[in-house]
């Protein structure tokens, strides 16, 4: 096992590497009795296929019902008698394993957990239930219009790139997987050298370290080799797509292909000398939040306040691990559809066109920093946001890489890489036939 680095003063981080492959970070806080941890693999549903989608998410869903030792019933009970939580998530990026506890029980909620990332059975029973549960959450989205509009947006976006797929799969693909296949998603991804564990709450580094040592320390790397992954390429092609729907309001959604997360290790990708792939992604952040986050941003003054023309207003740029989408949408009264689509796009191109003012690129900074110090409150939050900066390979630094740069980006650059990405957009359309139609036609 190989010595803890030595924890920063500002991030007081400590990450140790077991001879596994295991990699555990631990972030002491002595303030409430409660520990948090979050166990990412390197897995999730970036691995799947149009005819599987929704593999993963069967997976996270049955891991918890029954293992070598526990049925469903005995796990429940394991977990609520002590009144911990333990649950199973699949992103597109990552599988998760979330779990917290009081400080005293956490040796054996750590350890439960152990079992069911080793040892899962996915009974039959149990995964028969979860797909109907699973169509059923698909058929009640596809009655959301804003959920149709983003759907048909990764797909024109991503089209075979796994982005472009739903979490849940489809229809026709969740009723394809058998137990055979969840055992073997699990054979291929679920390795100690694939797993992330992230700690957080009253708890010594040391004492952490040891517990899971204990539990998975004996969890031997698998012969066969990691799977390579082997994604298509993604050609701009902007296009406009609509579905028609009777619905009391019209979605409008724009979508800009974005850079992904700035790995450490290509920090000039994608960037000219000037401007790095980190500051690239740090002035997407701020203009989406000068854009389209809160009360207070640019398409929620300017097209709901002030024109009236949004029932509801936004956007958002999440953080990838391959190329994300920079995404601002509307819901408006259908006989506004194509004013509300010119006024959104309208103000998406005044980015490239204006540049923000000082005080406006501050008001920006101070917003983005505030939230993301917000979400830093909870045990669960810093294990959160730590262990998927490690999993995702930008590091447990990025905390304070991020909020440097934010810092310090100068408001020049905003305007350049608002001519870089933000120019034509796909287009993504729901509403009345008779309104959203004629604007792809």
């Amino acid at each position: 096992m190989s010595l803890p680095s030595s924890p920063t003063e500002l991030q007081s981080i400590s990450r140790t590497v077991l001879d596994n492959g295991i990699v555990v970070l631990v972030k002491e806080n002595p303030a409430a009795d409660i520990i948090a941890a979050r166990l990412f693999l390197r897995a999730g549903s970036q691995w799947e296929t149009a005819q599987n989608a929704g593999l993963s998410h069967l997976v996270s869903a049955v891991l918890t019902k029954g293992t070598e030792n526990r049925s469903s019933l005995e796990i429940a009970e394991a977990v609520e008698s002590v009144g911990a939580s333990l649950g199973a998530d699949s992103t597109t990026d990552y599988f998760l394993l979330s779990l917290k506890t009081v400080s005293a029980d956490f040796p054996g909620i750590l350890k439960l957990a152990g079992e069911l990332l080793r040892s899962p059975t996915f009974p039959e029973h149990e995964l028969e239930l979860e797909r109907r549960l699973t169509l059923q959450a698909i058929r009640s989205q596809q009655e959301q219009p804003f959920n149709l509009a983003f759907d048909q947006l990764r797909q024109i976006m991503y089209t075979a790139h796994p982005y472009a797929l739903s979490s849940l799969g489809t229809e026709a693909s969740v009723v394809q997987p058998q137990r055979e296949d969840l055992l073997a998603y699990h054979k291929t991804f679920f390795r100690p050298d694939q797993l992330i564990i992230s700690i957080c709450g009253r708890i010594q580094p040391e004492e952490a370290v040891s517990l899971v040592q204990q539990v998975l320390g004996d969890w031997q790397i698998p012969d066969a080799e990691t799977p390579t992954l082997h994604l298509p390429g993604l050609e701009y092609a902007p296009a406009r797509r609509a579905i028609a729907q009777a619905t009391q309001q019209s979605i409008v959604m724009l979508g800009y292909m974005s850079p992904a997360a700035p790995l450490q290790a290509t920090t000039q990708t994608n960037a000219t000398a000037d401007i790095s792939h980190l500051q690239e992604y740090v002035a997407l952040k701020l203009l989406n939040s000068y854009l389209g986050n809160g009360l207070s941003s640019r398409l929620f003054v300017e097209l709901r306040e002030k024109r009236g023309l949004a029932y509801e207003v936004s956007g958002f740029y999440p953080t990838r691990l391959h190329p994300a989408q920079f995404i601002v949408y509307m819901g408006t009264a259908p006989e506004n559809t194509q004013t509300a689509l010119e006024s959104l796009h309208a103000e998406v191109d005044r980015l490239q066109l204006q540049p923000l003012t000082q005080q406006e690129f501050q008001t920006a900074k101070n917003k983005l920093l505030g939230q993301y110090a917000l979400g830093k409150q909870t045990n669960a939050q810093i294990a959160q946001i730590f262990g998927w900066y490690e999993t995702i390979g930008l590091g447990i630094d990025f905390d304070q890489r991020f909020q440097h740069e934010v810092a310090e980006l100068p408001v020049e650059i905003a305007q350049v890489v608002a001519q870089r990405y933000l120019k034509q957009p796909y287009v993504s359309l729901v509403g009345p036939a008779e309104k959203v139609m004629p604007l792809v036609a």
